[in-house]
C-alpha cells in the first residue's frame, strides 16, 4: 500500500514521518530489539528496494539514498553491536550494490541466482508438498535429535516475513522434560512441542503496517515448519492452545507480555501414516480469472 494512501486512511504526514523518523541520540537510547528491528525495515525500504528497482532498470542512484542506511549503521556502531550480525552483514551488502548505482556502474547479482530445480528435483518438492500430513501418534522410542530440531526451527525464520522484522521467536518442549504441560490438546502430545511466539517490539519498526500481517508472519514460518519435519522425515501436526495451556505456558517460561504465543507444532518419528486429506482441485475454488 502506498505511504500516501496510509496518510489519508489514518495519520497526518507529520505523524507518519514522526513513525519513521528518529535521531541518532533516540536510536542509540532505543531497546535493542526495536532498534535492530528498525534497522532491518529502514534498510528495507530506503535502500533494499530502490537498489534492485534502479539496477533492474539501468538507473543511476542518488546519494541520498543510502542517508538512512547509513545513519543506522553509525548508531550500530555507537551502540557496539558486532558486525558479524546477520541484518549488519546484509546491510552492508546492499550499501555495497547503492555506491555502484552511485557511481553509475550496475551490480552483478549472477552470483546469487537460485540453483533452480531440476525436473526430477521438481517432484521431490511435489512429494514433500502433496505427502504431508498431520501426525497425530508417535514413536516415542526414537529421540529426536536436537540438530534436526534446529534444522526445522531454521526453516521457519526463512518463511517471507514482512519488512524483514524477523517477530518469531520459540519455545521447545520435550514431552519427557515436561510432562502434561500441553495437556489438554484433543491429541496426544508429540515427542517435542515447538511454540511459535512473536515478539511485538519488532512491529513497533513500521506501524503503518496492517495487524493482520503478523499473524500472516507467523503462519508462513509454520507452513515452513511443518514442511521441513516432512522433508527431514519426521512427522508433524499443527496446533492451537486453549487459554489454560496458555497460562500454564506463560507462567512456566515467565512469558513478557510483549511476546504473543500464537500456536505450535509437534514433531516426532511417527508411529503410523495416516492417509492425505483430499483437496478439491483450483478450477473449483477460483473464485474469478481474467
Amino acid at each position: 500500500m502506498k505511504l500516501d494512501k496510509l496518510i489519508e486512511e489514518t495519520r497526518t504526514a507529520d505523524e507518519i514521518n514522526r513513525l519513521f523518523n528518529w535521531s541518532e541520540d533516540e536510536l542509540a537510547a532505543m531497546d535493542e530489539t526495536e532498534f535492530r528491528a528498525r534497522f532491518r525495515e529502514r534498510c528495507h525500504h530506503t535502500m533494499e528496494i530502490q537498489v534492485y528497482e534502479n539496477a533492474f532498470r539501468g538507473k543511476p542512484l542518488s546519494e541520498k539514498q543510502v542517508s538512512t542506511a547509513e545513519k543506522y549503521m553509525r548508531v550500530w556502531d555507537r551502540r557496539g553491536l558486532s558486525h558479524d550480525c546477520h541484518e549488519y552483514k546484509f546491510a552492508a551488502t546492499l550499501l555495497g550494490f547503492a555506491k555502484q548505482l552511485i557511481a553509475g556502474e550496475i551490480p552483478d547479482f549472477s552470483s546469487y541466482e537460485p540453483k533452480w530445480l531440476t525436473p526430477e528435483e521438481q517432484e521431490i518438492f511435489d512429494r514433500v508438498l502433496y505427502e504431508r500430513r498431520s501426525v497425530r501418534h508417535w514413536d516415542t522410542s526414537r529421540r529426536v535429535p536436537n540438530e534436526l530440531i534446529d534444522r526445522i526451527l531454521r526453516a521457519g525464520l526463512w518463511a517471507a516475513h514482512a519488512c524483514n522484522l524477523q517477530s518469531i521467536r520459540y519455545l521447545v518442549v520435550r514431552e519427557e522434560s515436561e510432562p502434561g504441560l500441553f495437556r489438554g490438546s484433543d491429541i496426544p502430545g508429540g515427542p517435542v512441542h515447538i511454540v511459535l511466539l512473536q515478539d511485538e517490539r519488532v512491529y513497533r519498526a513500521n506501524q503503518v503496517m496492517p495487524d493482520y500481517n503478523h499473524i500472516l508472519d507467523c503462519g508462513a514460518a509454520g507452513q515452513n515448519i511443518v514442511l521441513a519435519a516432512h522433508a527431514y522425515g519426521l512427522g508433524g501436526v499443527w496446533l492451537t492452545f486453549n487459554q489454560k495451556m496458555r497460562e500454564r505456558l506463560t507462567e512456566r517460561f515467565e512469558i513478557p507480555d510483549y511476546m504473543n504465543m500464537v500456536t505450535y507444532v509437534d514433531v516426532g518419528y511417527p508411529a503410523q501414516s495416516p492417509a492425505p486429506v483430499l483437496r478439491p482441485e483450483p478450477e473449483d475454488m477460483i473464485f474469478a480469472r481474467i
